[in-house]
């Protein structure tokens, strides 16, 4: 046995431990919100479209996305980390990583990325139908080509958006109970989900600017400069105006509206007063994204249980 592959499969050490936590960013649950809240969106809806579907099936599957989504965002977060290690090295923000700092070898991240990617193969197999396993399966490639996306385009955010969003279609499909996706309802709810990446990264890219432009990298936030709250006020703008329309295609009222105005109120308010010259400004904003997303997803949610009372159908 070659020494490499004797050190590949050694058992981890408790530093390496620790890196594989890093990896997965399991202190933090940004990645997880903003991949499981899309999901949400869907489920609340067909729960509102659907009447014989019961509030327990909906919990149950919202809890079970939960899940799904944590794995997802440790999949992608590692995949990212292991393909932008050298970048990550040269940046002031990121070079204290576990990779760059030499607290996990590239040869044991790959390893760990591959057993997450049997795991969650294994579970999209036991718990998705099969429409949604197709989804999935055509957002995967997506999360190796992120990564490596701002190394050659300055349009990172769209693919970020393409696949964060693909959630939309996957909980319409687990929780319906007729094989038919709604598409002329979701589509616009997942492109204005595309938009609202696009806002939210584009000012968090904000944050490596100057290392980005030393080591060459690009990004929408170099892209965009000075234009970037006009920029980025119209995108929200388009994915609030979007989701409004889904909201309305597919029946829902006041509640869900009130949620969505809410937010909009939130989010435009906070991007007017973002320097993105100051990265503490940009970090705050960006902290904000998952508390958008969660009024949406009560807004939603209030509007479906309140039709279902006023209507005299079961919870």
């Amino acid at each position: 046995m070659s020494k490499r592959l004797a050190n590949l499969i050694a058992p981890p050490s408790r530093e390496e431990v620790n890196a594989c936590w890093e990896l997965c960013r399991l202190n933090n649950n940004m990645g997880c919100w903003t991949t499981w809240i899309p999901t949400a969106w869907a489920l609340a809806m067909v729960y509102h479209a659907q009447p014989q579907i019961s509030g327990a099936a909906a919990l149950t599957w919202a809890a079970k996305y939960f899940v799904l989504c944590s794995g997802i965002k440790s999949l992608i977060m590692t995949i990212d980390d292991i393909l932008d290690h050298d970048i990550d090295a040269l940046v002031v923000r990121t070079k204290s990583r576990a990779i760059p700092r030499g607290a996990i070898s590239l040869d044991r991240a790959w390893l760990f990325f591959s057993i997450q990617v049997v795991l969650g193969i294994y579970l999209a197999r036991t718990l998705l139908d099969p429409v949604s396993c197709r989804f999935a399966a055509i957002a995967a490639p997506l999360f190796v080509i992120y990564p490596t996306c701002k190394r050659w385009m300055y349009f990172a955010p769209i693919t970020l958006g393409l696949m964060f969003t693909v959630g939309v279609f996957m909980g319409w499909s687990t929780l319906s109970l007729t094989n038919q996706l709604p598409y002329e309802i979701l589509v616009p709810i997942y492109i204005g989900g595309c938009c609202w990446v696009w806002t939210y990264e584009t000012i968090y890219q904000h944050m490596d600017k100057v290392d980005d432009i030393k080591i060459g990298i690009r990004s929408s936030a170099l892209l965009c400069g000075r234009y970037t709250i006009p920029i980025c006020s119209a995108t929200a703008i388009t994915f609030f105006s979007l989701l409004m329309y889904g909201g309305y295609l597919n029946g829902h009222g006041i509640p869900f509206f009130v949620g969505v105005l809410l937010a909009a109120v939130l989010l435009l308010s906070k991007l007017l007063r973002t320097n993105v010259d100051c990265p503490g400004d940009c970090r705050d904003f960006f902290l904000q994204t998952p508390l958008i997303g969660q009024i949406i997803v009560g807004g939603f949610v209030a509007d479906a249980v309140i039709a279902r009372i006023s209507n005299g159908i079961a919870l």
